[in-house]
């Protein structure tokens, strides 16, 4: 009876240990297309939209909009009740920091986090270009934010990346920004809910990650293939289950339109 607990334990043992194995090649695959994304056309694959690929967005018009979406975002704060501190804001899959840049405008320091060296490169050197004095940008490679402290940011802001992200990770990097957040700290990100009633919405919904990875790539000439992982408010409230966190809104916004409806979301932890 005891030889045969122990064989169990050491079985479930190596089928965690190569779980983990799967989680980071995962990761790691994530990591290699956006820095393929980010060498080839990166304001592009941060923002797609039509006539902007291959290099042809216009730089202000890319990072006006980052200030039109973050300066609505952040309204709607007074509203829900919610007062964050100003001192520290987070850029969560900063890119080439649209919205750091806009966030800047709001708190003392941004800190913008990416998992593509060659976004946040581009991200650098557009900040000096631009004059952007009070924002940083860092490599953030791991499954979670411990590059950030504990209780140390005010807000959190991220926006068309999650979606990005193995589904398997999205819950653990919400838990983290809570992590990170100070009291009274809010947490506003917006990210793909559901595909539209459309052709295009009901591939994504239904055709595997593999062929749609080939179809971007074949058929599409993407320079890297840009995987969709939806969160609905039942999966949000999930994963912040047993945190101090309260999901104070969930607001539909489609701004970006394409073959998917966005949810913009609201978490706010106690001061």
């Amino acid at each position: 009876m005891l030889g045969g607990g122990r064989a169990g334990a050491t079985t479930a043992g190596r089928g965690a240990t190569l779980w983990r194995v799967s989680l980071d090649q995962s990761l790691e695959q994530t990591q290699d297309d956006w820095t393929r994304l980010g060498a080839e056309d990166p304001l592009w694959a941060v923002y797609v939209a039509p006539g902007t690929r291959n290099g042809k967005w216009d730089v202000d018009a890319f990072f006006g909009l980052g200030v039109q979406e973050v300066d609505k975002a952040l309204a709607e704060l007074p509203r829900l009740g919610l007062k964050p501190g100003t001192e520290r804001a987070l850029d969560f899959g900063c890119g080439v920091g649209r919205l750091s840049q806009a966030l800047a405008s709001h708190v003392a320091n941004v800190t913008g986090i990416d998992i593509a060296p060659t976004m946040l490169e581009k991200a650098r050197e557009l900040a000096e270009q631009r004059g952007a004095k009070n924002v940083e940008y860092v490599l953030n490679e791991a499954s979670d934010l411990s590059v950030i402290p504990t209780g140390s940011v005010d807000i959190v802001y991220s926006s068309l990346v999650l979606q990005h992200i193995p589904h398997q990770f999205q819950a653990g990097y919400l838990r983290e920004f809570v992590r990170v957040l100070a009291p009274g700290g809010v947490a506003v990100f917006q990210v793909a809910s559901r595909p539209t009633k459309s052709f295009k919405g009901y591939v994504f919904r239904y055709a595997p990650w593999p062929l749609l990875r080939w179809a971007q790539r074949t058929l599409l000439k993407y320079p890297a293939p840009m995987r969709m992982s939806a969160l609905s408010p039942a999966d949000v409230r999930e994963a912040i289950a047993g945190t101090p966190a309260r999901l104070a809104a969930a607001i539909e916004d489609d701004s970006y339109g394409g073959h998917w409806h966005y949810t913009r979301y609201y978490l706010a932890v106690p001061e």
